[in-house]
């Protein structure tokens, strides 16, 4: 059968479309010699580029020893939080670790690995700031990195507060110490920070609620799910997991749950 010729409008319109991404495989990142790893650009010391110009902080550790562990090299990807799940849908990165906290809603976009790191998610305030509860936030200026936990959390637990959507974790900080906002809900490492710019001023105050990050890669690829889960099933009994978790996080390892609603930790067929 001899093929059908586009006209010349046709032949426009068809190179103007978008080309599919390819997403790579676990073994053709492995023939290429590197992986491309999704981290926070901007949030040590979960994940970070350093003054060096080199990705740091405990994604970053993470991140080198899954590439150790399929013999390959790190390449990392810097990431904000709202583009971190279109970076892996689209084949930008060929997995996340990017503080990326476990949810339900997530799920239906990223295929999670087993848990790997825990984070307390709170109102962060000054001390003299009353916070303890949603009501004590109304009409006050709260701070979040758009689209992260605790932004769906304090919108469902502090409807009258007035949430302000910074890009990032540092930009959420950052508007605090300035005065743009009166709290932020921020994760655990959210005190060390504000701790190191203006001593004894902030305090963890209303809780919100307990994350547990995973490693992302796509939906139905096996294949990266099963290398990440085979990597952190001998990695996490390591002392070299616990040296780094102790390092970044300073604190030791949690309990992981075995397994959360909503949330399955292997591609389901």
């Amino acid at each position: 059968m001899i093929p059908r010729l586009l006209s010349g409008t046709a032949l426009m319109a068809a190179l103007a479309l978008p080309l599919a991404a390819q997403a790579r495989t676990v073994e053709e990142a492995k023939a290429s010699g590197t992986i491309r790893v999704g981290i926070q650009g901007d949030n040590c010391p979960w994940g970070c580029i350093n003054s060096a110009g080199q990705a740091d902080g405990f994604d970053a550790d993470m991140g080198r020893a899954f590439a150790e562990y399929l013999g390959v090299e790190a390449e990392f990807v810097p990431l904000q939080v709202a583009n971190r799940i279109p970076a892996l849908t689209t084949d930008k990165v060929d997995v996340l670790f990017a503080t990326m906290g476990m949810t339900a809603e997530r799920a239906q976009s990223i295929q999670y690995s087993r848990p790997y790191a825990a984070n307390q998610l709170s109102v962060v305030a000054p001390k003299e700031m009353a916070a303890a509860s949603g009501a004590d936030l109304a009409g006050k200026r709260v701070g979040v990195p758009r689209a992260a936990a605790q932004d769906t959390a304090l919108t469902a637990e502090a409807p009258e507060a007035n949430i302000l959507r910074f890009d990032d974790d540092a930009a959420t900080i950052q508007a605090l110490l300035s005065g743009q906002v009166d709290a932020v809900g921020g994760n655990q490492i959210y005190i060390q920070r504000l701790e190191a710019a203006r001593p004894g001023v902030y305090e963890n105050k209303m809780p919100l609620t307990a994350l547990y990050n995973g490693a992302g890669s796509r939906l139905g690829e096996t294949d990266w799910n099963e290398a990440l889960n085979g990597f952190l099933e001998s990695h996490m009994i390591s002392d070299a997991y616990k040296a780094t978790y102790d390092k970044w996080m300073q604190l030791s390892p949690p309990d992981f749950p075995a397994e959360m609603d909503g949330i399955p930790y292997t591609v389901t067929q």
